[in-house]
């Protein structure tokens, strides 16, 4: 059983059409309830199981065949059978028992107040290159937490050092079949890892891979690059030894450290230049190569900003092995550029006139100009004016549009002919509301600019669409990276 990255806990309402034989038995016990965590109900989907059950939003799910559900994956787990039997206490304290007869991992149709059906772990490491150590003071207090939870892993994408997981963890892991799981590497230098992590535990942790790999249990590993520490001859034996994990650990993704200006009194790090990003590619392209030539997958990747960095053009589609890391920022550029000349091949040029603009981070701006220049030799009447926003908040060497601000945004958009509206991308927006990292709402920065503005989906067909067609005020939630709310949203910096 494999689990997306999606943030998304309990799965879309079921269809209606499916027969389904549902009988149940009330057992009125009033009084005490029982000891275990509380997974109370937050909402019922329409035409789902649970519809028919009567269940409602502030019922408690006790246990599905008498097991007790320690968290999602007990619940997901315990939910693929084809006839479970679920105890369920009702707001009045009254206890249901319901036999359900269903398809095989079908749901019930539920989602819970908690979406994980338990608590977040929280990071035990104080990492050199830890982002949230760089936040400014001030921000809400859910920009500050540090996740290093598997669960998110499987379900949100998240990576995790696996310094917080105890055996056990890992004999679920394997009895569940969740993956693919994803981890933060760094170095497979042991002493190296301890250093980095600043986790003395750090290096033995390495050892957890080797029971994953044995199982069969799919990876993807992650490195944060951080100039003279783990590059260089580290990075070469790191993917060395990744390789022999092949091809159960399907891909690595090399990324720069971010840095921004909040770094008073933490580990000096250094930023990349272009001579190191050269030399950086130099060993991945090397490393490809020679993973496609005996696994047929080119295994370790580059993310974007290495490209840009180096003043190289970004690889062909087919290096990206599916965009295997495409949440890891790698690919993102070339997928986007080929998605939206696919959705021009898919219109007829006319000639409409509009004048808009798009804002985005300083990495994105030269290929969205590309990309609107191709709209624009299909619709030429159509003007959509690129505005690369500098990252004043965090520092300028932060060039992500995920982490623009609404103030930033403000300053630089100011008295501004922006057209007919103004285009941002989803990942500026916290997740499951129109709110900046900042706090600063669309609406207020709407306000404040006097212009509509358009929240564009990640994909290339939704920027051509938002660029040509009428504004049908999207919603769109944002991809948790830096930041860990409630998980019974979904969202991608």
């Amino acid at each position: 059983m494999i689990f997306t990255s999606e943030i998304v806990m309990i799965v879309a309402a079921q269809t209606v059409e499916m027969q389904k034989m549902v009988s149940f038995s009330m057992i009125r016990q009033r009084g005490s309830r029982l000891k275990e965590r509380q997974h109370v109900i937050s909402r019922v989907l329409p035409g789902s199981i649970a519809e028919e059950l009567e269940l409602k939003p502030g019922d408690i799910l006790k246990s599905i065949n008498d097991q007790p559900v320690g968290d999602v994956f007990d619940y997901r787990y315990l939910m693929n059978d084809e006839f479970v039997t679920l105890l369920v206490e009702k707001a009045d304290g009254e206890l249901w028992e319901l036999e359900v007869e269903k398809e095989y991992e079908e749901d019930l149709g539920i989602e819970f107040e908690n979406g994980l059906m338990d608590e977040y772990r929280s990071c035990s490491n104080r990492c050199i290159f830890c982002f949230i150590d760089q936040m400014p003071p001030g921000m809400r207090e859910t920009l500050y937490f540090k996740d290093d939870d598997s669960r998110l892993s499987f379900l949100q994408g998240n990576y995790v050092t696996l310094t917080n997981m105890s055996e056990d963890d890992i004999s679920r892991i394997i009895r569940y079949r969740l993956e693919p799981i994803n981890i933060s590497f760094q170095t497979m230098n042991p002493e190296l890892r301890c250093k980095m992590l600043h986790n003395r535990f750090a290096g033995e942790a390495l050892k957890k891979v080797d029971l994953l790999y044995e199982a069969g249990i799919a990876m993807n590993g992650q490195i944060v690059l951080c100039k003279g520490i783990n590059d260089g001859d580290e990075l070469d034996c790191s993917i060395e030894k990744l390789a022999a994990y092949a091809p159960v650990l399907r891909s690595v993704s090399v990324v720069p450290v971010g840095l921004t200006k909040f770094r008073s009194g933490l580990y000096p790090l250094e930023p990349f230049n272009r001579e190191d990003a050269l030399r950086v590619l130099e060993k991945i392209h090397f490393w490809q190569k020679k993973m496609f030539e005996k696994y047929g997958l080119h295994f370790v990747h580059a993310s974007d900003e290495w490209y840009i960095l180096a003043g190289l053009e970004l690889p062909e589609e087919e290096r990206y092995d599916g965009y295997i890391q495409l949440e890891n920022g790698v690919g993102m550029l070339r997928l986007l550029d080929t998605e939206v000349r696919r959705a021009l091949e898919e219109r007829r040029g006319d000639d409409r006139s509009l004048r808009i603009t798009l804002a985005t981070g300083k990495l994105a701006g030269p290929y969205l100009k590309s990309c609107m220049d191709a709209l624009q030799e299909k619709f030429p009447k159509v003007h959509a004016e690129v505005k690369m926003i500098a990252n004043r908040f965090f520092g300028e060497s932060i060039t992500v549009s995920g982490l623009i601000t609404g103030k930033d945004l403000k300053e630089q958009l100011a008295g501004c002919d922006l057209g007919d509206r103004l285009l941002i991308p989803c990942n500026m927006l916290r997740s499951g509301e129109d709110v900046f990292l900042d706090d600063i709402t669309v609406e207020e920065l709407a306000a404040f600019l006097k212009t509509e503005i358009v929240v564009v989906d990640e994909d290339g067909a939704d920027l051509v669409s938002s660029v040509l067609d009428p504004p049908d005020h999207k919603k769109q939630i944002r991809r948790q990276m830096y930041e860990q709310t409630s998980s019974s949203n979904c969202g991608q910096a």
